[in-house]
């Protein structure tokens, strides 16, 4: 019979050891969150968003700000739990290694779970720091986007591992990012808002697609005004999230015990 799921406290060693590497090269890892969306805010906000005006009465700098928050929310969590990961699993060998100490391989996956979530949390701060620079997002409601980061960060890092449990090597990982994330980059109402789909597709992205629950929640605690959609949103990441964490362990343990 199976031996059921067993995750302690103990997942937290998992995420300190990674922890320390993040901030160990902390000059490399940082960099991103801080450049992108000034190269964004310039070149789309403010260069395309001059041929916009404003979409829904929102000029379209202050739009996409938010958007930009919660793709680096999406791709720090889904990047490093699908990579990231697989270099430590396959080619490094380091769940080998944490897996024979008293930590359970379930430990070991949530850990890298949380991690997943708080690589989220901490690039969504810190670009905070840069659109609030920019006056593109509203003080103090948009720092709720910080925890909230972590909640979204982690039902991405789940869909990662999902997705590095079932590839048989690092190059298959190149059809989530093409064939998953970078649809979702443009049709989640990300540049545009969703009222310009036809009428399926409008369904299919409110019902199916992850980024576009995260842009409305964080649409509307960055520009402070609730969308319809905000509490399903909510409660649509919460669930679907919870799903993808247990999931995601249960695939893992598939591939990796023998």
């Amino acid at each position: 019979m199976e031996r059921p799921f067993r995750i302690t406290w103990a997942a937290w060693k998992v995420w300190r050891r990674n922890w320390d590497v993040f901030f160990k090269t902390y000059q490399v890892n940082f960099l991103p969150p801080f450049v992108e969306p000034v190269l964004y805010l310039l070149a789309i906000g403010y260069g395309l968003g001059m041929f916009v005006g404003e979409i829904e009465g929102i000029p379209y700098v202050r739009y996409i700000a938010p958007a930009l928050l919660s793709i680096s929310i999406m791709n720090s969590a889904f990047f490093e739990c699908t990579y990231s990961s697989f270099v430590r699993m396959y080619y490094q060998k380091t769940f080998d290694a944490m897996v024979a100490t008293p930590l359970s391989l379930e430990e070991v996956i949530a850990g890298e779970l949380l991690w997943g979530a708080t690589r989220s949390t901490i690039y969504a701060a810190a670009m905070l720091v840069v659109l609030f620079g920019f006056g593109v997002v509203d003080f103090p409601a948009s720092l709720l986007v910080i925890p909230f980061a972590f909640m979204a960060g982690l039902l991405f890092a789940g869909i990662a591992m999902c997705f590095t449990a079932i590839s048989p090597g690092i190059d298959t990982l190149n059809y989530p990012a093409f064939l998953f994330i970078t649809p979702m980059f443009l049709f989640s109402g990300t540049f545009f808002p969703l009222t310009v789909l036809p009428a399926g597709l409008q369904v299919f992205a409110l019902a199916a697609l992850p980024l576009t629950q995260v842009v409305i929640v964080t649409r509307s605690l960055t520009l402070t005004t609730l969308s319809p959609f905000f509490l399903y949103s909510l409660v649509w990441i919460a669930i679907i999230s919870t799903i993808f964490f247990f999931l995601s362990i249960a695939l893992m343990k598939r591939r990796l015990v023998v």
